[in-house]
């Protein structure tokens, strides 16, 4: 199975590129992974709403490039379904029973994403009510990859 990682913008700081990497390294055991980044766009102090829905289009749009019609996407957006680690397990595991390949998870900017992007989205999915920085919600993802793929295979992880 394919996992990608579509996010809008770099990790900058090296805390976070260094349990990416540590992730990245542990789901080779378990998947082929990829992170795609797509630039992200420099939002004005005291931007309007519709300058922010205008920065979210564009980087949409750099998102959508990236998405092949047979991706299944699952966007990362706080309206969405809340699993916990189980049901993420088991939704993967469902997933890959039914023949999908490639299961893009998408990360938007600091702004969210875009309503086209949340319309090509095969779902929604929320990791909590609250908000979380778009580069730690990458290390984030990882994690609760690698925790499903460990119970899926019902090798032990902590809880």
């Amino acid at each position: 199975m394919k996992i990608k990682i579509l996010c809008v913008g770099k990790l900058k700081e090296k805390y976070l590129r260094d349990a990416v990497a540590e992730y990245v390294k542990r789901l080779g055991r378990y998947c082929k992974l990829e992170i795609q980044e797509v630039a992200d766009e420099k939002t004005p102090d005291g931007a309007s709403p519709a300058v922010e829905r205008q920065i979210r289009e564009m980087e949409g749009q750099r998102i959508l490039s990236c998405i092949r019609d047979t991706d299944y996407v699952i966007a990362l957006a706080i309206e969405g379904e809340m699993p916990d680690s189980v049901s993420l397990a088991r939704k993967i595991e469902r997933l890959q029973l039914k023949g999908e390949s490639s299961i893009c998870f998408v990360i938007g900017g600091s702004l969210g994403l875009s309503e086209e992007v949340c319309t090509r989205a095969d779902e929604q999915m929320s990791f909590s009510r609250l908000t979380f920085p778009h580069q730690l919600m990458r290390v984030i993802l990882l994690e609760q990859v690698y925790r499903s793929f460990r119970i899926i295979r019902g090798e032990p992880y902590h809880k």
